[in-house]
């Protein structure tokens, strides 16, 4: 990573501050009180010890300026405390924004963008990367702010007393922030590494956990193990560059503390054996001024050591923010136009296509150029080998994905129609059901009013009046996850039974089903395809005889259409794929 984006993602971590600005403050007011009361504290410490030690003064006569010392460790303790509670608050409140905004931006453009990535991947970029700007924005940012006025304040009090000592510290002080800047850059790099490996390992174990049958099932597994094995293993190796990275920086830090502060004690030891007379401003080095310079001498340099201590927390929020940025700023990731007409759909769809295309959010194609013309109320089965587009065409038709060319509906351009209100006419069945909802009844209904009559009727058709009673119509998310996939996938079916819609969209529902649960499931759709238009996405040909009008999709192209006995009687892709069925069946 060049020093130019990292100072881009910088710029980008503070603007990100801004949600979270009345913490910040606090956090930095605080800071600054606690470090008066440092001058207080150092100022009574070497009154004390003048003094006790050089006047020779009772005891009795400075118990005041005790019970003030004492009040200061408590109070410094007390402040300590709450700026920690201030900086967890104004990293929470970053972080939930961060959140907010990744899950609005993967809303916006939709499914085929998280299908873009692991699963494992996006669970780093909202969990382990967000999770590891917290100390950035709860210490380091505050911290770095400190590192310059504590110093200052320090200076201002220590000038009347003894100006060499001052001198002293101020000339040592850059030195420490300029080696810190030099590891810092490698710190950064090493982090934004860090992450990238992370990430592949996420969505790399996950996918291999998914796929755990089929591995076994093909004697994979001891393929696959090593390479998550190797992959650990490049984790581990960035984990330990990071914290060497950080044990150098530290050890820089204190170094330069350590020397600096030696040369200020050997300054007031020369001076107390008369080898020295500078710096005191004609009135003699006293004890109290060698006292309150050596004790000021390591809080001037602690504002800096904390910086030291954080420092990694910069160079960590520095590499996660890179694929934050990207994901949140980078115009590749373009969303898909969001319409704001609503067009009267009372009379049914009718939709219509010409040269449309399909593309991702950076432009690359998926699909097309394709026509056709869709009356209402026409089922059609879409066929093809995978890779073909039929997907793509599924989720343009979602209105998940943008294109070029034309897609109208009753005449209207698909991305100039308000995308609530595009939804609200349709139900879609996918490959892999999600249940978000905490109980059966409300993820059929799915934040609709529970028509208990219709719920009996959907629940019937789709067979799930078979397992309802043993699990419950109020089942609560914990007891859901113990249903199968086939039963997830009925409840799925049920859900877009009961929906009142215009057109209806099946992508292979039947994929992960058994044979019984299968043939349950294509009868309740078949059933419900009648009631609006309908497209099915299927890869098996058999029983497509039942349906309206079959579509062959080839290199993203629709290449034939059809029914099936004419399909088949016609030399093509479709007769093509029909024949490698049966060989496969035989």
């Amino acid at each position: 990573m060049d020093k130019s984006r990292q100072q881009q993602l910088l710029r980008w971590l503070k603007d990100q501050s801004i949600y979270s600005q009345g913490w910040l403050q606090l956090s930095l007011f605080l800071g600054i009180i606690s470090a008066l009361l440092i001058l207080l504290q150092a100022w009574l410490m070497a009154t004390l010890l003048q003094r006790l030690i050089a006047d020779h003064l009772p005891r009795e006569s400075v118990i005041p300026q005790f019970i003030l010392l004492f009040s200061c460790f408590l109070l410094r303790a007390l402040l300590a405390w709450l700026r920690e509670k201030v900086g967890f608050a104004c990293g929470n409140v970053i972080r939930k924004a961060l959140r907010r905004q990744i899950l609005d931006r993967l809303d916006a453009t939709g499914p085929a963008t998280i299908r873009g990535k692991p699963a494992g991947s996006w669970a780093t970029l909202l969990l382990e990367q967000i999770e590891d700007m917290q100390d950035y924005y709860a210490r380091y940012l505050p911290q770095m702010r400190l590192a310059a006025i504590v110093p200052c304040f320090i200076l201002i009090g220590l000038v009347p007393v003894n100006w060499a000592a001052a001198m002293i510290l101020l000339v040592a002080a850059p030195l420490i922030p300029l080696f810190m800047v030099m590891v810092g850059i490698g710190a950064a790099e090493a982090n934004r590494r860090n992450f990238q490996a992370l990430a592949r390992l996420s969505g790399h174990f996950l996918d291999r956990l998914r796929g755990l049958d089929t591995l076994r099932l093909f004697h994979r597994a001891e393929a696959e193990t090593a390479q998550i094995g190797t992959a650990s293993g490049e984790f581990r190796q960035r984990t330990m560059e990071v914290l060497r990275l950080a044990f150098l920086s530290s050890a820089v830090l204190e170094f330069f503390a350590s020397i600096s502060i030696a040369v200020v004690a050997v300054y007031f030891g020369f001076s107390y054996l008369g080898e020295l007379n500078f710096g005191h401003y004609g009135t003699g080095v006293t004890l109290f001024a060698g006292f309150f310079a050596l004790l000021l001498a390591p809080e001037f340099f602690q504002p800096l050591r904390d910086l030291g201590t954080y420092y990694h927390a910069k160079a960590q929020a520095v590499g996660a923010a890179d694929a934050l940025e990207q994901f949140l700023c980078s115009e590749t990731s373009a969303e898909v136009p969001q319409g704001v007409s609503i067009p009267d759909f009372s009379p049914g769809l009718n939709i219509t296509a010409e040269a449309l295309v399909i593309t991702t959010g950076d432009g690359v194609v998926l699909a097309g150029p394709m026509s056709f013309i869709w009356p209402h109320g026409k089922r059609i089965a879409l066929v093809g080998k995978s890779g073909a587009g039929k997907t793509s065409l599924l989720n343009v038709l979602l209105g998940h994905l943008p294109y070029r060319g034309s897609l109208r509906i009753n005449g209207t351009e698909l991305r100039d129609i308000q995308p609530e209100y595009w939804q609200q006419q349709l139900a879609w069945v996918g490959q892999n059901p999600h249940l978000p909802a905490a109980t059966i009844e409300e993820n059929i209904a799915l934040n609709g009013t529970v028509d208990s009559q219709k719920m009996q009727h959907v629940c019937q058709l789709a067979g799930v009046s078979e397992f309802i009673g043993r699990f419950g119509a109020n089942t609560t998310a914990e007891l859901a996850a113990s249903l199968s996939v086939g039963q997830a996938q009925r409840i799925a079916v049920a859900r877009a039974l009961y929906k009142s819609c215009r057109l209806l969209l099946l992508d292979e529902p039947n994929a992960s089903l058994d044979r019984s649960s299968e043939q349950r499931v294509n009868q309740a759709l078949h059933y419900a395809s009648f009631n609006q238009s309908t497209l099915l996405i299927t890869h098996q040909l058999n029983e497509l005889d039942r349906w309206d009008e079959i579509w062959v999709m080839q290199e993203g192209k629709i290449v034939q259409q059809g029914v099936r006995e004419q399909l088949l009687q016609a030399s093509g892709p479709f007769a093509a794929l029909a024949s490698r069925r049966e060989e496969k069946a035989e």
